[in-house]
């Protein structure tokens, strides 16, 4: 924990992250007003302490608007970073273990899968099956896969040569159980690091899907739909792009800071540095 202290980037990171999670949670049993209530009386008003951050253009609090967006974004891109890490981790270390023509075929499908980034995804699977947050999860958590898939791979291949993997094979342990007991223990420190990033990867991916009507679907807010549906009314009330849009921003900024936080603190090398620069002279 007091290592943890002495890094900025995870300090920052962190508080920022843990202030949109909470306002993420507490939106499922709290908000200011009813954020998918339309009061054309209500709407455009400015900021007040009434609407703490105004209205838009069907009434809607913007507040309360904001809360929910957040949980969506976080829903979806924390689904799809699941959805990548747990397929794709099995694919990379399965690949680094048994090598030959199987570690090229899956890695050259990897390939395949980043020509068609997520967007393109959404399009082709909204073609199918149409719009909504279910189609937008997939397609994000598709494009994670071979990102998880080459990382576990290259991190998995520098261990296998490593002395204790090859004593562990000639004492009779097959290439399933030295995955599990040797080479995923000793590389969740960069799959923890690289699912923060992801994430944040997640959020803006879910941003960009919903402000082209392919991710969450009306009456359901989501920052990029209030993006969207902002255009019109930039002039009279700006407020209404800028508040989803600082969202995202620090959102993506808070998890990209935490992340190299995390970064720091896990690898050897950077902690070392950290633990010399913080400690106290005698």
């Amino acid at each position: 924990m007091a290592r943890a202290l002495r890094s900025p980037s995870f300090v920052l990171g962190g508080l920022i992250t843990l202030f949109f999670v909470s306002i993420a949670l507490i939106s499922f049993v709290w908000t200011p007003h009813d954020a998918l209530s339309v009061n054309i009386m209500e709407r455009l008003k400015p900021i007040s302490s009434v609407y703490w951050l105004g209205t838009d253009h069907f009434g809607h609090d913007l507040a309360s608007m904001i809360m929910l967006g957040a949980r969506n974004s976080i829903a979806v891109a924390l689904v799809a970073v699941g959805i990548g890490m747990g397929l794709g981790v099995p694919i990379g270390t399965w690949a680094a273990a048994k090598g030959g023509w199987l570690d090229e075929a899956l890695m050259r499908t990897g390939d395949f899968i980043f020509a068609f980034p997520a967007i393109i995804s959404a399009i082709m699977i909204t073609a199918i099956a149409g719009p909504g947050a279910i189609n937008a999860i997939i397609a994000i958590g598709i494009f994670n896969i071979p990102v998880f898939a080459r990382l576990s791979r290259g991190a998995a291949l520098s261990l296998w040569a490593r002395d204790y993997i090859l004593a562990a094979r000639l004492s009779g342990k097959g290439a399933a159980r030295i995955t599990i007991e040797h080479i995923l223990p000793n590389i969740t420190n960069l799959l923890i690091v690289q699912g923060t990033i992801q994430f944040s990867l997640g959020i803006l991916a879910e941003a960009g899907l919903s402000y082209v009507g392919l991710g969450t679907q009306p009456p359901m807010p989501s920052w990029g739909q209030m993006l969207s549906d902002a255009q019109t009314w930039m002039i009279i009330a700006p407020q209404l792009a800028i508040i989803p849009g600082l969202a995202i921003i620090f959102t993506v900024l808070g998890l990209n800071l935490l992340g190299d936080g995390l970064r720091d603190m896990l690898d050897p090398k950077t902690r070392t540095s950290l633990d010399i620069g913080g400690s106290k002279p005698s």
